[in-house]
């Protein structure tokens, strides 16, 4: 599963985009690159139901910005993305979302 893959399904879940989540984060100290995973992982758990895979998507974005590996973007692999940049807010607003739901 991609990274976007992740966040996207965050949202089914959550019922919150990735921004809006980071930002909820933000607000429980959460936030840069020396937050720990685990202190994450059992926020989203408790709160959202969400499980491991789900949170370390979104423990990346806290501690590393939306940029991603661009040796991910293209690739043929499981994980592979259409960008090296996560789309954040909203799956319903990425761009090209509403074609790719027509092709």
């Amino acid at each position: 599963m991609s990274f976007q893959a992740y966040l996207d399904a965050i949202e089914t879940k959550t019922g919150r985009t990735p921004r809006e989540l980071l930002a909820d984060a933000a607000g429980k100290g959460f936030e840069g690159p020396g937050v720990k995973a685990g202190d994450v992982i059992a926020w989203l758990k408790e709160d959202y139901g969400l499980g491991r895979g789900h949170a370390m998507a979104l423990v990346h974005v806290i501690k590393h910005g939306p940029r991603i590996s661009s040796k991910h973007v293209g690739s043929t692999g499981a994980h592979q993305d259409e960008s090296d940049t996560l789309w954040l807010d909203g799956k319903g607003t990425r761009p090209g979302a509403a074609a790719s739901k027509t092709a």
